[in-house]
């Protein structure tokens, strides 16, 4: 009598499959900002070769004692969680420096908890209509409100640098990296 074993063809398809899986996710181990990008997931850019700033073209002007960096372009169309360390303003238009960062729930309040993150920071333009909405502490209330450019731009520059570092934002971006839509974390 003869017994037919199908143990190599499953084994094959098994190997073909796993194969396959890997193709499509990128064969990828690392667990970090490249991964949280490829997943679709804000996250921050990659360093350029020479590890100054991500690698991506400025959409503004540095600000004095700071190297142009230009992650605008690289984020165009898209949204980011960031901290942002300065904002001014000069020829009419909002500049921001920022640097990405990532946001977790607060284990005991409805509330999120910024994780700083790190490398330099780098300047981006707001369009001349961009939403501003604020919360506490930034803003006035729990809730987000809208405010002016002008009166963002005097709200964090007020703030001690120590505590803008513990502030975050959703910044939504157009399609030549410019910022359209500010939003502040709510944060206890």
């Amino acid at each position: 009598m003869r017994v037919v074993h199908r143990r190599p063809a499953t084994v094959r398809c098994l190997t073909a499959l796993t194969l396959g899986m890997l193709a499509l996710t990128g064969c990828s181990t690392d667990d970090g900002p490249a991964a949280a990008t490829a997943s679709g997931t804000s996250a921050a850019p990659a360093p350029s070769p020479d590890r100054t700033a991500p690698s991506t073209t400025p959409t503004g002007t540095a600000p004095s004692g700071t190297k142009p960096s230009g992650t605008g372009a690289r984020w165009a169309g898209t949204k980011q969680f960031v901290q942002i360390d300065d904002a001014r303003t000069a020829d009419g238009r909002t500049y921001l420096s920022v640097r990405p960062a990532q946001k977790k729930p607060h284990p005991q309040f409805e509330a999120w908890v910024i994780v700083p993150g790190e490398g330099p920071y780098t300047e981006v333009s707001m369009t001349g209509d961009a939403q501003v909405l604020l919360s506490v502490p930034l803003g006035d209330a729990k809730h987000p409100a809208s405010y002016a450019q002008a009166d963002f731009v005097g709200r964090l520059t007020a703030r001690p640098s120590s505590d803008r570092a513990l502030l975050g934002y959703d910044l939504s971006f157009d399609g030549e990296g410019r910022v359209t839509r500010v939003q502040s974390l709510y944060t206890p």
